[in-house]
């Protein structure tokens, strides 16, 4: 089969009905055809989605000077830092570039690490990397690293929000849950209830909610679980020996995702820019992304060890760094207006700032 639409319909009709995660993992993540895995895929203003990276160098710049203050401030030795799911490579080259020219020293001593498992995107990111791939190398999972692990800084970026998520819906009479699955129907994908399974069992256990709250939660409400992003997280938290673990993405936290407004969840698909509601159409055509449950996130950290240092708008996190920079002489001069412009779209309300969270554990 060389049609992504034709793999998942040829799994529904084989098995009746398949969980949203697994619909979510194909559509997106399927070799050479899920919609990240298409070599025609990037953010920014030609793209489908608009992120941090595509406002300019800017993000990358503020990035690096944090992590290389986090590193200074640490005793000597060899230091990584990771970035997790590195798209296209560009961010990697913001930061690499921004060290190379205002922290030599400290680069000479920092080795920069790529955890990404697709082939086709690494071969995206050597490209881009290009005379910066000598100082980069690259892992396909948590277990090809080094025993030592990682000393240093581990983050990522919209990763967490485009992780397969299950699709949990409230019997408000039986006071349960249920799980939205996919099936086919008249030749289109359908939501349809799923019995329950091991997946099921897995993602119900993680809505551990206030007994006060499930007895007004109204009959139907939806709502995302990511067990992916938690195991996940508990993986990087294993892997941190020492150091930062940041995550900034889409995100709330669990009293945010059971307000009344969200009885529909979160997820989303964008194409050419446009949110839609309708996941299950354009099938690898379009992004598909639910919000990261930041409680969840926070709860896996700290179970491996970590200590949470703060969970905070990616508009307050940004502007702190940036007080720091302007006090640094030098590093002043180079706020030109193109900087300034893109400085407010990271962080004004109305554009980033707001809408991105950023979690920051330690260990």
């Amino acid at each position: 089969m060389n049609n992504i639409r034709e793999i998942i319909e040829e799994e529904v009709v084989r098995r009746g009905v398949i969980s949203f995660a697994r619909f979510m993992e194909l559509a997106l993540y399927c070799p050479n055809l899920g919609y990240y895995e298409r070599p025609d895929v990037s953010p920014g203003r030609q793209g489908d989605f608009f992120t941090s990276v595509s406002v300019g160098k800017l993000f990358g710049e503020l990035l690096a000077f944090q992590f290389s203050g986090w590193i200074k401030a640490a005793p000597a030795g060899k230091w990584q830092v990771l970035e997790a799911g590195a798209h296209e490579g560009r961010l990697a080259a913001d930061i690499l570039h921004w060290l190379e020219g205002h922290r030599p020293d400290l680069l000479k001593s920092l080795d920069y690490w790529i955890l990404e498992p697709s082939a086709s995107r690494r071969q995206s990111q050597e490209r881009t990397l290009g005379g910066l791939r000598g100082g980069v190398r690259w892992f396909d999972a948590w277990g090809a690293l080094p025993p030592s692990g990682v000393h240093g800084v581990i983050f990522s970026s919209e990763l967490l929000d485009a992780m397969p998520v299950h699709r949990l819906g409230w019997d408000a009479a039986g006071k349960k849950w249920f799980e939205w699955g996919v099936s086919l129907k008249d030749g289109d994908f359908a939501w349809t209830k799923m019995p329950e399974n091991e997946g099921f069992k897995v993602a119900r256990g993680r809505l551990e909610l206030p007994p006060e709250l499930i007895e007004v939660l109204p009959d139907g409400f939806t709502t995302e679980v990511c067990p992916a992003a938690s195991e996940w997280w508990r993986q990087a938290a294993g892997v941190l020996k020492g150091g930062k673990l940041v995550a900034i993405d889409y995100g709330l936290t669990v009293e945010e995702l059971f307000m009344p407004q969200r009885r529909e969840g979160t997820l989303r698909a964008y194409h050419r820019h446009h949110p839609g509601r309708n996941v299950l159409a354009h099938v690898g055509e379009q992004d598909i992304t639910a919000h990261a449950n930041f409680s969840a996130i926070r709860e896996a950290g700290e179970a491996g060890g970590l200590r949470t240092e703060a969970l905070i708008s990616q508009a307050q996190f940004l502007t702190g760094i940036a007080e720091k920079m302007w006090k640094e002489k030098g590093l002043m001069a180079e706020w030109n207006s193109t900087r300034a412009r893109q400085f407010q779209t990271l962080t004004h309300p109305e554009h980033l700032g707001q809408s991105f969270r950023v979690l920051i554990q330690a260990r």
